[in-house]
C-alpha cells in the first residue's frame, strides 16, 4: 500500500521539487543503482503488464488528443525490419511521456513556455511536438537516416499556431554538440536507455547539452535490468537522479513497463582553497 505524501515527505521517500519540475519526486541513490532496479522490478512487476498498451507497431500512424487538439503520427513498421532502427514507430514511453508533460503543465508542476528544449532521439517525435505545442521551442534530434519521418511528424502536428516551435535537426551521440546554444532549459528522452554499449555515449551527450539548471527527463521502457542498472550507475556519477512516481503521471496514461526518471547535472567541486597565512 502507497503511504500517504505527506507520510512519504518525512520519511525522506520523497522531495518535493526537482529543477523544473515542482511535483513530488522520489530521490534514486540510498539503495544506488541495484536497488533503484531491484524496485522497479519487485514492486512494478513490468513484465505482467500489456506490452504496447497505448500504441499499435503495425498500424502506418498513431492519433493522440493531446494540448486540445488530435495529433497524428506517422509510422513505418516496415522499418522496424531492419536491425537497430526502433525510432520507426512510437513507444508506450513517449506516450507517456507525452502524456505527462501536458498533466503537468496543466498541474502548473511544471512551465514550458518559452523554454529551450531538445528531444534526444526523437523517432517520430510525440513528445517533442507536445512540448512545443505546450510552448517550448524544441530541437528534435536523431540519427540521419530517421529525420525524413521526423520533419513530417512536425509539419504535422506543430503549425504556426503552436504555442512554441519545432525543428529538426541531426544529432550523433558522443560528439560535441553546437545545438540550439546549449545548456538547454529541458532536455527530453523516450526509450533511450536501450544497450549499456549506448550508455556512455547518451551521458556524454546528456552532460555537453546540460548545465545545472537543465532538467532531464527521461522515460525508459522497463526491458533490461541490466541495462537500467547500468546506465543509473553511470548517471549518478555526474548528476542527481530521481523517479517520478506514477501516481504524478497523467491518470489515463500510467504503466508499469514504463519508469519516469529526471536528472539534474552535479554542480562542479569547488577548488580546493588554500590554507590562509598565519
Amino acid at each position: 500500500m502507497d503511504l500517504p505524501l505527506q507520510q512519504q515527505e518525512e520519511e525522506g521517500a520523497v522531495r518535493l521539487g526537482m529543477g523544473a519540475y515542482s511535483g513530488p519526486v522520489r530521490p534514486v541513490g540510498d539503495g544506488g543503482a541495484a536497488g533503484e532496479t531491484m524496485l522497479l522490478w519487485a514492486l512494478g512487476q513490468p513484465a505482467a503488464q500489456r506490452h504496447n498498451a497505448f500504441v499499435r507497431h503495425a498500424a502506418h500512424s498513431l492519433t493522440l488528443d493531446a494540448c486540445g487538439r488530435r495529433l497524428s503520427l506517422l509510422q513505418s513498421p516496415s522499418s522496424m525490419a531492419t536491425p537497430g532502427v526502433t525510432g520507426a514507430v512510437v513507444w508506450d514511453s513517449a506516450v507517456v511521456l507525452a502524456k505527462f508533460l501536458e498533466h503537468a503543465v496543466d498541474s502548473a508542476r511544471l512551465t514550458l513556455r518559452g523554454a529551450r528544449a531538445l528531444e534526444l532521439g526523437a523517432g517520430c517525435g510525440l513528445a517533442g511536438c507536445v512540448a512545443a505545442l505546450l510552448g517550448a521551442h524544441v530541437l528534435l534530434t536523431d540519427l540521419p537516416d530517421r529525420l525524413k519521418l521526423l520533419r513530417k511528424n512536425v509539419e504535422l502536428n506543430v503549425g504556426d499556431d503552436a504555442r512554441g516551435s519545432a525543428r529538426v535537426a541531426q544529432l550523433v551521440w558522443g560528439g560535441e554538440p553546437d545545438l540550439l546554444n546549449p545548456p538547454l532549459d529541458y532536455v527530453l528522452g523516450s526509450d533511450v536507455i536501450y544497450s549499456e554499449e549506448a550508455v556512455d555515449d547518451l551521458l556524454l551527450t546528456l552532460n555537453h547539452l546540460s548545465a545545472p539548471h537543465t532538467t532531464i527527463i527521461l522515460a525508459a521502457e522497463l526491458r533490461n535490468d541490466a541495462v537500467l542498472e547500468c546506465f543509473l550507475e553511470a548517471a549518478m556519477a555526474d548528476f542527481q537522479v530521481g523517479c517520478i512516481e506514477q501516481q504524478q503521471w497523467h491518470p489515463d496514461f500510467r504503466s508499469t513497463r514504463v519508469a519516469l526518471f529526471i536528472l539534474l547535472k552535479k554542480p562542479p567541486p569547488l577548488a580546493s582553497q588554500p590554507d590562509a597565512l598565519l
